[in-house]
């Protein structure tokens, strides 16, 4: 057996979704005064546990709503699971959501610092490494424009030039090759490709099967928040397909 480098154990996610509808804010905090306000529970995630070994490469399938993309939230650290505990061993890089973190009141140049320090790198790490995040963004001088005025691409691009700027030992994706136009998910695939080369550690969540059997030598298989399934990639596509025949 290998090192396990992420250990998944009875992850649960709960999240409380107000069971009626208020018209307005003066409806709520009047229904909120008076604990008119109903809350119904639903569970994103419910009992997960797995383990991931250094180099592996793991296939996150289901359907929509199976709680896929909560999951890589919860071992990226952006959400804190409800019950249960999870543990990383190493550098994690999330591409989730690419520049979700950005201030659209500032320029792109401002953003790298901002959402750098997001990921944890040092003011002097970004300074050195800014030439390659603008020149692999291909933003050009709208690299000085505030990130307002940016498109949905743009701003992906930017996203995902600071994430890879570093060699992470763990890579969690989430559909991340549709950034930008095709020329650039080219580039994006052909980054991503060579970080595989070095023995990274990857989460990756499509709904696309083939690319998963490209890129996965695992997977796991979730639906409706329950994990069902786990193991090679060729067995749990296999079952997934079913599912969705």
């Amino acid at each position: 057996m290998g090192k396990v480098v992420i250990k998944v154990d009875h992850v649960g996610v709960r999240f409380l979704m107000g069971s009626e509808k208020v018209d307005n804010l003066k409806e709520f905090v009047i229904k909120k005064i008076k604990r008119n306000i109903k809350y119904k529970e639903f569970w994103a995630l419910k009992d997960v546990s797995f383990t991931v070994e250094q180099g592996d490469r793991v296939g996150i399938l289901g359907l929509n709503g199976a709680g896929k993309s909560t999951l890589l939230k919860v071992i990226a650290g952006v959400l804190k699971a409800t019950e249960g505990s999870f543990s990383t061993k190493g550098r994690v890089v999330p591409l989730l959501e690419l520049g979700a973190g950005f201030d659209l009141q500032y320029t792109g140049a401002e953003n790298i610092f901002l959402y750098g320090a997001m990921l944890g790198y040092s003011r002097e790490f970004i300074k050195d490494k800014y030439n390659e995040i603008v020149e692999f963004s291909e933003l050009g001088d709208f690299i000085n424009v505030p990130v307002k005025n940016y498109s949905s691409g743009m701003k992906s691009r930017l996203g995902f030039s600071i994430a890879t700027v570093v060699d992470p030992e763990i890579l969690i994706l989430d559909e991340v090759f549709a950034v930008g136009d095709a020329k650039f998910r080219k580039k994006s695939e052909k980054k991503i490709k060579s970080m595989f080369k070095k023995g990274v550690t990857v989460l990756f969540v499509s709904h696309n099967i083939e690319q998963v059997k490209n890129i996965c030598n695992k997977a796991i298989l979730l639906e409706k928040g329950t994990l069902i399934a786990k193991g090679e990639v060729d067995e749990v596509c296999e079952l997934y397909e079913e599912k969705i025949r």
